[in-house]
Protein backbone atom coordinates (compact mmCIF):
# COMPACT_ATOMS: atom_id res chain seq x y z
CA UNK A 1 0.00 0.00 0.00
CA UNK A 2 1.12 3.38 -0.99
CA UNK A 3 2.02 6.07 2.12
CA UNK A 4 -0.64 8.81 1.21
CA UNK A 5 -2.99 5.45 1.50
CA UNK A 6 -1.45 4.24 4.47
CA UNK A 7 -1.35 7.35 6.15
CA UNK A 8 -5.33 7.58 5.30
CA UNK A 9 -6.41 4.59 6.86
CA UNK A 10 -4.34 5.51 10.08
CA UNK A 11 -6.74 8.63 10.33
CA UNK A 12 -9.97 8.88 12.47
CA UNK A 13 -12.96 8.44 10.46
CA UNK A 14 -14.25 11.26 11.49
CA UNK A 15 -11.38 13.24 10.73
CA UNK A 16 -12.62 16.06 7.72
CA UNK A 17 -9.60 14.91 4.71
CA UNK A 18 -11.24 17.08 1.36
CA UNK A 19 -13.45 20.11 0.77
CA UNK A 20 -14.35 21.53 -2.23
CA UNK A 21 -16.37 24.67 -1.29
CA UNK A 22 -19.94 22.87 -1.29
CA UNK A 23 -19.24 19.29 0.58
CA UNK A 24 -16.44 17.91 2.83
CA UNK A 25 -15.24 14.27 2.79
CA UNK A 26 -14.33 12.50 6.04
CA UNK A 27 -11.20 9.93 6.16
CA UNK A 28 -13.97 7.05 6.39
CA UNK A 29 -15.69 8.40 3.47
CA UNK A 30 -12.72 8.89 1.29
CA UNK A 31 -11.46 5.48 2.08
CA UNK A 32 -15.21 4.48 0.81
CA UNK A 33 -14.58 6.20 -1.82
CA UNK A 34 -11.26 4.89 -3.02
CA UNK A 35 -12.78 1.26 -2.44
CA UNK A 36 -15.39 2.15 -4.77
CA UNK A 37 -13.81 3.41 -7.55
CA UNK A 38 -10.98 0.76 -7.73
CA UNK A 39 -13.44 -1.71 -7.77
CA UNK A 40 -14.63 -0.18 -11.32
CA UNK A 41 -11.17 0.45 -12.30
CA UNK A 42 -10.91 -3.54 -11.52
CA UNK A 43 -13.37 -4.02 -14.15
CA UNK A 44 -11.26 -2.26 -17.28
CA UNK A 45 -9.17 -4.01 -19.35
CA UNK A 46 -5.29 -4.08 -18.22
CA UNK A 47 -3.55 -0.95 -18.75
CA UNK A 48 -2.78 2.76 -17.77
CA UNK A 49 -5.59 5.02 -17.46
CA UNK A 50 -5.62 9.03 -18.48
CA UNK A 51 -7.92 11.05 -16.70
CA UNK A 52 -8.48 15.03 -17.24
CA UNK A 53 -10.67 16.11 -15.11
CA UNK A 54 -11.32 19.82 -13.39
CA UNK A 55 -10.10 20.27 -9.40
CA UNK A 56 -12.65 18.34 -7.50
CA UNK A 57 -12.63 15.59 -5.00
CA UNK A 58 -13.25 13.60 -7.53
CA UNK A 59 -10.00 13.93 -9.06
CA UNK A 60 -8.27 13.28 -5.73
CA UNK A 61 -9.77 10.14 -5.02
CA UNK A 62 -9.32 8.80 -8.77
CA UNK A 63 -5.81 9.17 -8.02
CA UNK A 64 -5.99 7.26 -4.95
CA UNK A 65 -7.97 4.17 -6.49
CA UNK A 66 -4.86 4.00 -8.86
CA UNK A 67 -2.42 3.96 -6.49
CA UNK A 68 -4.81 1.32 -4.61
CA UNK A 69 -5.49 -0.76 -7.85
CA UNK A 70 -1.49 -0.21 -9.39
CA UNK A 71 -2.25 0.85 -12.58
CA UNK A 72 -0.74 3.68 -13.56
CA UNK A 73 -1.82 6.92 -13.98
CA UNK A 74 -1.84 9.92 -16.95
CA UNK A 75 -3.38 13.02 -15.31
CA UNK A 76 -3.28 15.77 -18.34
CA UNK A 77 -3.60 19.34 -16.93
CA UNK A 78 -6.95 20.82 -18.00
CA UNK A 79 -5.14 23.72 -20.37
CA UNK A 80 -4.13 20.55 -22.87
CA UNK A 81 -5.45 20.59 -26.28
CA UNK A 82 -7.61 17.99 -27.35
CA UNK A 83 -4.76 17.06 -30.08
CA UNK A 84 -2.46 17.34 -26.99
CA UNK A 85 -4.62 14.86 -24.70
CA UNK A 86 -4.77 12.54 -27.37
CA UNK A 87 -1.46 12.21 -28.26
CA UNK A 88 -0.30 11.77 -25.09
CA UNK A 89 -3.01 9.36 -24.18
CA UNK A 90 -2.34 7.00 -26.93
CA UNK A 91 1.48 8.17 -26.55
CA UNK A 92 1.49 6.48 -23.13
CA UNK A 93 -0.64 3.65 -23.85
CA UNK A 94 -3.62 4.77 -22.10
CA UNK A 95 -6.41 1.99 -21.98
CA UNK A 96 -9.20 4.16 -20.78
CA UNK A 97 -10.24 8.02 -20.50
CA UNK A 98 -12.55 9.25 -17.82
CA UNK A 99 -14.35 11.46 -19.06
CA UNK A 100 -17.05 12.87 -16.80
CA UNK A 101 -17.44 12.37 -12.66
CA UNK A 102 -20.39 14.25 -11.70
CA UNK A 103 -20.70 13.16 -8.11
CA UNK A 104 -17.77 11.40 -6.12
CA UNK A 105 -20.28 8.45 -5.74
CA UNK A 106 -21.71 7.97 -9.24
CA UNK A 107 -19.96 5.85 -11.52
CA UNK A 108 -17.39 6.92 -13.49
CA UNK A 109 -18.24 6.84 -17.59
CA UNK A 110 -14.94 5.47 -19.55
CA UNK A 111 -14.37 5.38 -23.26
CA UNK A 112 -11.76 2.70 -24.63
CA UNK A 113 -8.84 4.62 -26.40
CA UNK A 114 -6.37 1.73 -27.34
CA UNK A 115 -7.08 -2.07 -27.99
CA UNK A 116 -3.43 -2.81 -28.46
CA UNK A 117 -1.12 -1.69 -25.73
CA UNK A 118 2.41 -1.08 -25.52
CA UNK A 119 4.80 -1.57 -22.72
CA UNK A 120 5.75 1.53 -19.94
CA UNK A 121 8.75 1.37 -18.35
CA UNK A 122 9.10 -1.13 -15.85
CA UNK A 123 7.27 -0.19 -12.71
CA UNK A 124 5.65 3.21 -14.05
CA UNK A 125 2.70 4.23 -11.99
CA UNK A 126 2.36 7.81 -12.75
CA UNK A 127 3.16 9.48 -16.14
CA UNK A 128 3.11 13.52 -16.06
CA UNK A 129 3.91 15.41 -18.75
CA UNK A 130 5.30 19.35 -18.35
CA UNK A 131 4.17 22.43 -19.52
CA UNK A 132 3.07 21.09 -22.78
CA UNK A 133 5.72 22.87 -24.27
CA UNK A 134 5.14 21.06 -27.32
CA UNK A 135 2.90 20.25 -29.61
CA UNK A 136 3.32 16.76 -29.17
CA UNK A 137 4.64 16.84 -25.35
CA UNK A 138 6.89 13.59 -24.07
CA UNK A 139 5.40 12.20 -20.59
CA UNK A 140 7.60 11.28 -17.88
CA UNK A 141 7.03 8.09 -16.14
CA UNK A 142 7.88 8.03 -12.62
CA UNK A 143 7.41 4.89 -9.91
CA UNK A 144 5.19 5.07 -7.27
CA UNK A 145 7.83 5.51 -4.65
CA UNK A 146 9.60 8.43 -5.54
CA UNK A 147 6.81 11.15 -5.68
CA UNK A 148 5.58 10.49 -2.48
CA UNK A 149 9.35 9.99 -1.23
CA UNK A 150 9.30 13.92 -2.55
CA UNK A 151 6.07 14.41 -0.51
CA UNK A 152 7.48 13.36 2.69
CA UNK A 153 10.35 15.57 2.13
CA UNK A 154 7.81 18.50 1.40
CA UNK A 155 6.52 17.68 4.78
CA UNK A 156 9.63 17.07 7.18
CA UNK A 157 11.01 20.85 5.48
CA UNK A 158 7.83 22.57 6.53
CA UNK A 159 7.35 21.01 9.65
CA UNK A 160 8.01 24.09 11.36
CA UNK A 161 5.25 25.93 10.41
CA UNK A 162 2.40 23.61 11.19
CA UNK A 163 0.13 23.26 8.77
CA UNK A 164 -3.07 21.80 8.39
CA UNK A 165 -5.25 23.27 5.57
CA UNK A 166 -4.00 23.71 1.58
CA UNK A 167 -5.85 25.06 -0.69
CA UNK A 168 -5.07 23.46 -4.68
CA UNK A 169 -4.91 26.62 -6.51
CA UNK A 170 -2.97 24.80 -9.80
CA UNK A 171 -4.84 21.90 -11.69
CA UNK A 172 -3.67 18.46 -10.19
CA UNK A 173 -2.95 17.48 -13.80
CA UNK A 174 0.42 19.47 -12.57
CA UNK A 175 2.90 17.25 -10.92
CA UNK A 176 3.61 20.01 -8.37
CA UNK A 177 -0.10 20.61 -6.89
CA UNK A 178 -0.43 16.86 -6.94
CA UNK A 179 2.67 16.00 -4.85
CA UNK A 180 2.42 19.70 -2.79
CA UNK A 181 -1.12 19.72 -2.24
CA UNK A 182 -2.33 16.44 -2.54
CA UNK A 183 0.31 13.85 -1.32
CA UNK A 184 1.93 16.03 1.23
CA UNK A 185 -0.96 17.46 3.03
CA UNK A 186 -2.48 14.01 3.38
CA UNK A 187 0.46 12.21 4.88
CA UNK A 188 0.49 15.48 7.59
CA UNK A 189 -2.47 14.61 8.36
CA UNK A 190 -3.63 17.68 7.02
CA UNK A 191 -7.00 18.48 5.09
CA UNK A 192 -7.32 19.38 1.63
CA UNK A 193 -9.42 22.04 -0.53
CA UNK A 194 -10.30 21.26 -4.14
CA UNK A 195 -12.53 23.83 -5.16
CA UNK A 196 -12.66 24.06 -9.39
CA UNK A 197 -10.50 26.03 -11.34
CA UNK A 198 -13.16 28.45 -12.59
CA UNK A 199 -14.09 29.14 -8.67
CA UNK A 200 -10.25 30.06 -7.97
CA UNK A 201 -10.20 32.51 -10.93
CA UNK A 202 -8.97 30.18 -13.83
CA UNK A 203 -10.10 31.98 -17.43
CA UNK A 204 -8.20 29.48 -20.02
CA UNK A 205 -4.62 28.27 -19.73
CA UNK A 206 -3.52 31.86 -18.70
CA UNK A 207 -6.07 34.09 -17.61
CA UNK A 208 -7.58 34.86 -14.18
CA UNK A 209 -10.36 36.13 -12.44
CA UNK A 210 -8.56 38.14 -9.79
CA UNK A 211 -11.67 38.64 -7.59
CA UNK A 212 -12.37 35.43 -8.20
CA UNK A 213 -9.19 34.41 -6.44
CA UNK A 214 -8.99 36.44 -3.54
CA UNK A 215 -12.49 35.49 -3.00
CA UNK A 216 -11.55 31.83 -2.80
CA UNK A 217 -8.71 32.48 -0.60
CA UNK A 218 -10.56 34.25 2.10
CA UNK A 219 -13.90 31.59 1.58
CA UNK A 220 -10.86 28.42 2.49
CA UNK A 221 -8.74 31.07 4.56
CA UNK A 222 -5.56 28.66 3.81
CA UNK A 223 -2.76 28.08 5.86
CA UNK A 224 -0.41 27.22 2.45
CA UNK A 225 -0.81 27.76 -1.36
CA UNK A 226 1.07 27.22 -4.47
CA UNK A 227 2.15 29.44 -7.54
CA UNK A 228 3.66 30.23 -9.94
CA UNK A 229 5.46 33.37 -10.71
CA UNK A 230 2.95 35.17 -12.54
CA UNK A 231 -0.01 34.21 -9.74
CA UNK A 232 2.27 35.52 -7.10
CA UNK A 233 2.50 39.10 -8.85
CA UNK A 234 -1.22 39.05 -9.12
CA UNK A 235 -1.44 38.17 -5.73
CA UNK A 236 1.26 41.01 -4.72
CA UNK A 237 -0.25 44.10 -7.20
CA UNK A 238 -3.71 43.21 -5.90
CA UNK A 239 -2.24 43.33 -2.25
CA UNK A 240 -0.19 46.58 -3.13
CA UNK A 241 -3.53 47.82 -4.09
CA UNK A 242 -5.20 47.62 -1.04
CA UNK A 243 -6.41 43.84 -1.33
CA UNK A 244 -6.75 42.16 2.28
CA UNK A 245 -5.71 38.77 1.65
CA UNK A 246 -6.25 36.22 4.50
CA UNK A 247 -4.42 35.87 7.46
CA UNK A 248 -4.39 32.62 7.50
CA UNK A 249 -1.50 31.73 5.50
CA UNK A 250 1.52 30.37 6.49
CA UNK A 251 3.64 29.02 3.55
CA UNK A 252 3.04 30.27 0.18
CA UNK A 253 5.31 28.24 -2.37
CA UNK A 254 6.59 29.21 -5.31
CA UNK A 255 8.23 27.33 -8.41
CA UNK A 256 7.83 26.61 -12.13
CA UNK A 257 9.87 29.31 -13.41
CA UNK A 258 12.22 32.33 -12.41
CA UNK A 259 10.51 34.42 -9.48
CA UNK A 260 12.52 37.98 -9.78
CA UNK A 261 14.24 39.01 -6.93
CA UNK A 262 12.17 42.21 -7.58
CA UNK A 263 8.72 40.85 -6.66
CA UNK A 264 10.14 38.48 -3.71
CA UNK A 265 11.09 41.91 -2.08
CA UNK A 266 7.31 42.92 -2.91
CA UNK A 267 6.23 40.26 -1.32
CA UNK A 268 8.43 40.37 1.35
CA UNK A 269 7.54 43.77 2.15
CA UNK A 270 3.46 43.28 2.48
CA UNK A 271 5.18 40.32 5.26
CA UNK A 272 4.36 37.24 3.06
CA UNK A 273 5.29 34.14 4.03
CA UNK A 274 6.55 32.98 0.67
CA UNK A 275 9.08 29.95 -0.01
CA UNK A 276 10.51 29.80 -3.81
CA UNK A 277 11.28 25.95 -4.76
CA UNK A 278 12.81 24.73 -7.76
CA UNK A 279 12.21 21.20 -9.49
CA UNK A 280 11.87 19.14 -12.14
CA UNK A 281 9.44 16.64 -13.88
CA UNK A 282 11.84 14.01 -14.46
CA UNK A 283 12.70 13.97 -10.63
CA UNK A 284 9.02 14.10 -9.38
CA UNK A 285 8.59 17.79 -9.06
CA UNK A 286 10.24 19.62 -6.25
CA UNK A 287 14.14 18.98 -5.37
CA UNK A 288 15.53 22.06 -3.47
CA UNK A 289 13.63 24.52 -1.41
CA UNK A 290 13.66 27.73 0.79
CA UNK A 291 12.26 26.86 4.44
CA UNK A 292 11.72 28.24 7.93
CA UNK A 293 14.92 29.07 9.59
CA UNK A 294 16.74 28.69 5.95
CA UNK A 295 15.42 31.07 3.48
CA UNK A 296 17.81 33.54 1.22
CA UNK A 297 15.89 35.56 -1.25
CA UNK A 298 17.08 34.85 -5.03
CA UNK A 299 17.82 31.70 -4.33
CA UNK A 300 15.47 28.15 -4.81
CA UNK A 301 16.36 27.55 -1.17
CA UNK A 302 18.89 23.85 0.03
CA UNK A 303 17.96 20.38 -1.43
CA UNK A 304 15.23 18.65 0.20
CA UNK A 305 16.26 15.47 2.35
CA UNK A 306 16.06 12.91 -1.09
CA UNK A 307 18.20 14.80 -3.31
CA UNK A 308 21.53 15.08 -3.66
CA UNK A 309 22.39 18.20 -6.34
CA UNK A 310 25.70 19.04 -7.60
CA UNK A 311 26.85 21.62 -10.03
CA UNK A 312 29.17 20.38 -12.44
CA UNK A 313 32.31 22.49 -14.08
CA UNK A 314 30.24 23.84 -16.88
CA UNK A 315 27.77 25.41 -14.14
CA UNK A 316 25.00 23.13 -15.20
CA UNK A 317 22.45 21.38 -12.01
CA UNK A 318 22.59 17.50 -11.53
CA UNK A 319 20.47 15.81 -9.32
CA UNK A 320 21.99 12.10 -7.94
CA UNK A 321 19.52 10.09 -6.56
CA UNK A 322 16.22 8.74 -7.53
CA UNK A 323 14.61 10.02 -10.60
CA UNK A 324 12.07 9.18 -13.52
CA UNK A 325 11.97 5.61 -15.73
CA UNK A 326 12.04 6.76 -18.91
CA UNK A 327 9.96 8.99 -21.52
CA UNK A 328 7.06 7.27 -22.81
CA UNK A 329 7.76 5.98 -26.61
CA UNK A 330 11.39 5.61 -25.47
CA UNK A 331 13.85 2.94 -24.18
CA UNK A 332 13.97 3.14 -20.30
CA UNK A 333 15.77 5.31 -18.84
CA UNK A 334 19.48 3.69 -17.62
CA UNK A 335 19.87 4.48 -13.24
CA UNK A 336 22.67 7.09 -12.61
CA UNK A 337 22.93 11.66 -12.00
CA UNK A 338 20.32 13.34 -13.90
CA UNK A 339 21.67 16.55 -15.95
CA UNK A 340 18.56 19.53 -15.90
CA UNK A 341 19.91 21.46 -18.06
CA UNK A 342 19.68 24.35 -15.46
CA UNK A 343 22.57 26.51 -15.11
CA UNK A 344 23.24 27.39 -11.52
CA UNK A 345 25.98 27.79 -8.31
CA UNK A 346 25.83 27.27 -4.82
CA UNK A 347 26.70 30.09 -2.42
CA UNK A 348 28.80 29.65 0.82
CA UNK A 349 25.77 28.18 2.87
CA UNK A 350 24.70 25.69 0.19
CA UNK A 351 21.89 27.91 -1.16
CA UNK A 352 21.44 27.15 -4.97
CA UNK A 353 20.73 30.05 -7.42
CA UNK A 354 20.04 29.22 -10.85
CA UNK A 355 21.38 31.46 -13.83
CA UNK A 356 18.86 30.02 -16.77
CA UNK A 357 18.27 27.14 -19.23
CA UNK A 358 21.35 26.21 -20.98
CA UNK A 359 19.53 25.78 -24.42
CA UNK A 360 17.78 28.94 -23.88
CA UNK A 361 21.41 31.05 -23.09
CA UNK A 362 22.80 33.72 -25.73
CA UNK A 363 25.89 34.69 -26.37
CA UNK A 364 26.61 38.07 -26.97
CA UNK A 365 28.91 39.57 -29.63
CA UNK A 366 30.93 40.13 -26.89
CA UNK A 367 31.12 36.53 -25.60
CA UNK A 368 28.85 37.03 -22.82
CA UNK A 369 26.49 34.33 -21.67
CA UNK A 370 22.96 35.70 -21.12
CA UNK A 371 20.19 34.25 -19.85
CA UNK A 372 16.89 35.81 -21.58
CA UNK A 373 14.74 34.21 -18.52
CA UNK A 374 16.47 36.86 -16.62
CA UNK A 375 16.04 39.69 -18.44
CA UNK A 376 12.43 38.31 -19.38
CA UNK A 377 11.60 38.54 -15.63
CA UNK A 378 12.98 41.94 -14.91
CA UNK A 379 10.84 43.37 -17.98
CA UNK A 380 7.09 41.78 -16.78
CA UNK A 381 7.98 43.60 -13.40
CA UNK A 382 7.60 47.20 -15.21
CA UNK A 383 4.14 48.18 -14.31
CA UNK A 384 3.28 48.62 -18.54
CA UNK A 385 4.98 45.28 -19.87
CA UNK A 386 2.38 42.32 -19.69
CA UNK A 387 5.05 39.29 -21.41
CA UNK A 388 8.85 39.84 -22.87
CA UNK A 389 10.50 37.71 -25.20
CA UNK A 390 14.21 38.72 -25.15
CA UNK A 391 16.84 36.85 -27.79
CA UNK A 392 20.10 38.22 -28.34
CA UNK A 393 22.51 35.73 -30.27
CA UNK A 394 25.47 37.72 -31.85
CA UNK A 395 24.29 41.11 -30.66
CA UNK A 396 25.86 43.46 -28.67
CA UNK A 397 22.56 44.18 -26.91
CA UNK A 398 19.25 42.23 -27.46
CA UNK A 399 16.20 42.53 -28.74
CA UNK A 400 12.61 42.27 -27.07
CA UNK A 401 9.20 41.24 -28.51
CA UNK A 402 6.93 42.92 -25.57
CA UNK A 403 3.31 42.83 -24.71
CA UNK A 404 1.76 45.54 -23.36
CA UNK A 405 -0.34 45.42 -20.71
CA UNK A 406 -2.84 47.96 -22.14
CA UNK A 407 -3.80 48.67 -25.68
CA UNK A 408 -3.29 52.64 -24.95
CA UNK A 409 0.56 52.09 -24.04
CA UNK A 410 2.17 53.54 -26.84
CA UNK A 411 5.61 52.24 -28.68
CA UNK A 412 7.64 55.87 -27.21
CA UNK A 413 6.05 54.40 -23.12
CA UNK A 414 7.14 50.91 -24.47
CA UNK A 415 10.47 51.72 -25.43
CA UNK A 416 10.75 54.07 -21.60
CA UNK A 417 9.39 51.45 -19.85
CA UNK A 418 12.28 49.40 -21.37
CA UNK A 419 14.99 52.35 -20.70
CA UNK A 420 13.79 51.92 -16.95
CA UNK A 421 14.54 48.29 -16.93
CA UNK A 422 17.35 48.57 -18.54
CA UNK A 423 19.11 51.11 -15.70
CA UNK A 424 19.13 48.09 -13.21
CA UNK A 425 20.94 45.65 -15.30
CA UNK A 426 24.36 45.40 -16.95
CA UNK A 427 25.14 46.82 -19.71
CA UNK A 428 25.99 43.48 -21.89
CA UNK A 429 22.54 42.27 -20.84
CA UNK A 430 20.42 45.26 -22.06
CA UNK A 431 17.87 45.65 -24.25
CA UNK A 432 18.45 47.89 -27.10
CA UNK A 433 15.49 47.65 -29.51
CA UNK A 434 11.87 46.85 -29.13
CA UNK A 435 9.05 44.82 -31.57
CA UNK A 436 5.61 45.26 -30.13
CA UNK A 437 3.70 41.89 -30.27
CA UNK A 438 0.78 41.76 -32.66
CA UNK A 439 -0.87 39.54 -30.02
CA UNK A 440 -0.43 38.75 -26.70
CA UNK A 441 0.75 34.88 -25.78
CA UNK A 442 -1.33 32.53 -25.37
CA UNK A 443 -1.67 28.53 -25.00
CA UNK A 444 -4.37 29.00 -27.87
CA UNK A 445 -2.21 30.62 -30.22
CA UNK A 446 0.92 28.21 -29.55
CA UNK A 447 3.43 31.00 -28.16
CA UNK A 448 2.82 29.94 -24.25
CA UNK A 449 3.16 27.30 -22.50
CA UNK A 450 0.82 26.12 -20.13
CA UNK A 451 1.93 26.88 -17.15
CA UNK A 452 2.70 30.35 -18.45
CA UNK A 453 6.43 29.99 -20.37
CA UNK A 454 7.46 31.53 -23.68
CA UNK A 455 7.92 28.57 -26.09
CA UNK A 456 10.97 30.23 -27.33
CA UNK A 457 11.24 28.06 -31.20
CA UNK A 458 7.38 29.09 -31.74
CA UNK A 459 8.06 33.30 -30.76
CA UNK A 460 11.30 32.84 -32.86
CA UNK A 461 9.92 31.63 -35.91
CA UNK A 462 7.15 34.03 -35.41
CA UNK A 463 9.32 37.00 -35.03
CA UNK A 464 12.91 35.79 -36.18
CA UNK A 465 13.34 37.84 -38.96
CA UNK A 466 12.16 40.99 -37.45
CA UNK A 467 14.37 40.49 -34.37
CA UNK A 468 17.04 39.91 -36.76
CA UNK A 469 16.39 42.70 -38.33
CA UNK A 470 16.64 45.34 -35.09
CA UNK A 471 19.08 48.05 -34.85
CA UNK A 472 21.99 47.35 -32.79
CA UNK A 473 23.59 49.95 -30.95
CA UNK A 474 26.12 49.69 -28.46
CA UNK A 475 25.12 51.41 -25.07
CA UNK A 476 22.83 53.58 -26.67
CA UNK A 477 19.32 54.41 -25.68
CA UNK A 478 16.50 51.74 -27.07
CA UNK A 479 15.63 52.12 -30.56
CA UNK A 480 12.44 51.18 -31.73
CA UNK A 481 11.12 48.97 -34.06
CA UNK A 482 7.76 48.51 -36.08
CA UNK A 483 4.95 48.53 -34.07
CA UNK A 484 1.87 46.54 -35.36
CA UNK A 485 -1.72 47.90 -35.13
CA UNK A 486 -3.46 45.42 -33.99
CA UNK A 487 -2.09 44.83 -30.23
CA UNK A 488 -4.16 43.67 -27.75
CA UNK A 489 -4.04 43.85 -23.71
Amino acid sequence: MSAVLQSLAARSPGDVVMHDGEQSLTAAAVRDAVSRCRDELEKLPPGAVASRLDNGMAAAVLDLALAASARPHIALPPFFTEAQAAHASTSAVAMALPSKAESLLDRLHWRTLDDSPRALPAGTAIVTYTSGSTGAPKGVCLDRALPERVASSLVEAMAALGVRRHLSLLPLGVLLETIGGLYAPLLAGGEVHLPSLATVGHRGSAGLDMPALLATLHRHAPESIILVPQLLQGLVTAAEAGAALPRSLRMIAVGGARVPLSLLGRAAALGLPVYEGYGLSECASVVALNRPGARRAGSVGRPLPHARLRVDGDGEVWVDGPAFLGYTGEAARAPGPYATGDLGEFDSEGFLHLRGRRKAMYITAWGRNVSPEWLESELVQHPLIAQAFVWGEGRVQGAAVLVPRRVDVSQVALERAVAEVNSGLPDYARVAAVLAADEPFTAANGLLTGNGRPRREALFQRYGDALAAAPDPHARPVLSVSRPESIHP
